[in-house]
């Protein structure tokens, strides 16, 4: 493998792993919100109203799952190139 192919290789790893780490965290914090939510809704009373996530909350979410995706992808993409040279 030539050197630039491996520098480009290299800046495709630095952009895949905190997509990845960021990915990760956010699956993680997601669960741990609807295990606080199912544990919530366990104690509250039949006859009052069902309780959601909150709206930010899920915006937040699907915004670092965008932004990790779009980090995987940019990184497959670099290396994708770096095959070509």
């Amino acid at each position: 493998m030539a050197l630039p192919a491996l520098l480009i290789n290299t800046v495709a790893l630095a952009i895949a792993c905190p997509g990845a780490a960021l990915l990760y965290v956010t699956r993680l914090r997601e669960q741990r919100a609807l295990t606080k939510l199912a544990a919530q809704s366990e104690e509250r009373a039949i006859d009052q109203p069902m309780l959601f996530l909150d709206v930010r909350l899920v915006r937040a979410h699907r915004v670092a799952y965008r932004i990790g995706f779009a980090c995987l992808g940019l990184a497959l993409l670099t290396s994708w190139v770096s095959t070509h040279l």
